[in-house]
């Protein structure tokens, strides 16, 4: 199977202006690449001219780097530095050097008076480049900025290459699911859109797959005894599993990544015989999204996740409110959120194995198993992870398009509490500062769907640096009490 997650390999060329020491910016690239232990590619070449910027690209691009480090170690030749941007094919961050590693008459670079009009060239021609918060410092700082560059890089790189594929059109009265394709395509995403009978198809054709045995052991493993509730469910979920993956291998066509959103309802499991949210949980955790319910910007968002903290993701909905009794017992005075800053996360069992309790272990759909099977004994409503989501540092987040056609995102830090939900299904209890404004502001004012991307970790630094090098202009974020929202009645705080 392919890897579905970018591997950076970081260029790092230097430029200089003609009338500053050129050999202080080698000076200077040279230590950054020391600092950096081996992490970046050095390119020999430096930059001066527009000649050397050719040269220079070249040289990276012969080495493999898909992302590069413009670095100014002296004041900088606005055209040609700026134009590497727009003749390299990845993403590019541009810092300069901070004075202290010479004189101030022979060693005097005048970077942080460069990095100005570098700006100011890059806005002028419209091209992309990434400028740290501080893009100013010691070979040492540069070394830092680099380690933060790369996951913006790998996100960068990794939208850029994607393919999403679709199964069926959104649940019947899901609209919240739509996905207006302008802004897919206006971040580079390709999309790939099949109907559930093609699916059912090649999933019929896996029938007897000699893989599918394997895939059934390593689901049992996975599961354990207690979680294998239904071991003769395993083979049907396995050649479900390895039908996804040989189709995302013979169908990502020009992309190097996928990622899939699938009408898993309420179809899908009276025709396959189970739910394929197991299956889905397992692909998640391979750095494969599967958006539930042709959530096509869910799966995008999940993507992104993955590709920042390289590590699995899941898509919840932001579900129901914690009742205070159980807000009273287990969280008040134990942790500190007031109850508007709870909320449940919830899905049917797609979250990964690796994210959950030890408790864990394929169930039911309850929900469905009501609307499909009256309430009977579970048969092809089977197939869900369930279980409570551990207790981790979270980030929730979402890109979505409007109804305008216009890219929007938001992003809030905050926890999974280590409280038991008392629910089914894969749930958790998230504690997310100040949520009952943010929900009021931002989820409701600026027309959010339900789903929520979710990493498991605090990335919100990183993943706001994404969006807005991915060009979307509207970053909300779970504001302060000190800080109104836009239209927040001053009277109700």
């Amino acid at each position: 199977m392919f890897e579905n997650i970018p591997n950076v390999k970081l260029g790092l060329i230097a430029v200089s202006r003609d009338c500053f020491p050129r050999t202080l910016s080698e000076m200077r690239r040279a230590n950054i690449a020391k600092a950096c232990e081996g992490g970046v590619y050095e390119c020999p070449v430096t930059v001066e001219n527009e000649a050397d910027m050719r040269k220079a690209v070249a040289d990276v691009n012969a080495a493999g780097c898909n992302a590069l480090v413009v670095f100014l170690g002296n004041f900088g030749p606005e055209t040609p530095e700026t134009l590497i941007a727009r003749y390299f094919d990845g993403p590019c961050m541009f810092v300069a050097a901070a004075e202290g590693d010479g004189d101030l008459i022979n060693g005097r670079g005048d970077a942080y008076c460069g990095m100005l009009n570098c700006s100011y060239n890059l806005g002028m021609r419209h091209l992309k480049g990434y400028i740290p918060e501080y893009p100013v410092g010691t070979a040492a700082d540069i070394a830092k900025m680099i380690a933060d560059f790369i996951p913006i890089a790998r996100a960068v790189i990794g939208v850029k290459n994607l393919k999403i594929i679709t199964f069926g059109p959104r649940p019947q009265d899901f609209f919240a699911c739509n996905a207006p394709i302008k802004g897919l395509y206006e971040l580079g995403v390709e999309v790939e859109e099949n109907s559930e009978l093609d699916l059912l198809v090649s999933y019929k054709a896996h029938a007897g797959d000699s893989r599918i045995e394997a895939v059934c052991a390593d689901m049992a493993q996975e599961l354990g005894v207690t979680g294998n509730n239904y071991p003769e469910l395993l083979p049907r979920m396995a050649q479900f599993e390895l039908t996804l993956l040989d189709w995302a291998e013979n169908h990502r066509g020009a992309r190097k990544y996928v990622a899939f959103a699938d009408k898993c309802w309420p179809a899908f499991p009276e025709q396959f015989g189970f739910e394929p949210c197991y299956v889905n949980s397992r692909l998640a955790a391979r750095g494969i999204p599967v958006a539930c319910e042709v959530d096509i910007y869910g799966a995008l968002s999940e993507y992104i996740g993955a590709c920042v903290t390289g590590d699995a993701v899941t898509l919840l909905d932001i579900n129901n409110s914690v009742p205070k009794a159980l807000y009273d017992e287990d969280i008040a005075g134990k942790f500190p959120y007031v109850l508007r800053d709870t909320f449940m996360g919830f899905h049917c069992g797609n979250t990964p194995a690796c994210k959950m309790c030890a408790s864990r272990a394929v169930k039911y759909q309850l929900i469905q198993n009501r609307l499909l099977e009256d309430g009977g004994t579970p048969d092809f409503t089977r197939g869900t992870l369930e279980g409570d989501i551990a207790a981790s540092p979270i980030t929730f987040y979402r890109l979505q398009c409007d109804s305008n056609g216009d890219l929007r995102s938001y992003i809030a830090q905050g926890e999974v509490l280590p409280v038991a939900t008392r629910s089914f299904g894969g749930i958790g209890i998230f504690a997310i500062h100040d949520m009952g404004r943010f929900y009021r502001h931002v989820l409701l004012a600026k027309r959010y769907p339900h789903h929520g991307a979710v990493a498991f970790a605090h990335c919100g630094k990183t993943m706001y640096e994404v969006f807005r090098y991915l060009g979307v202009a509207d970053i909300a974020y779970n504001q302060p009490a000190s800080l109104p929202y836009p239209g927040e009645n001053p009277f109700s705080r």
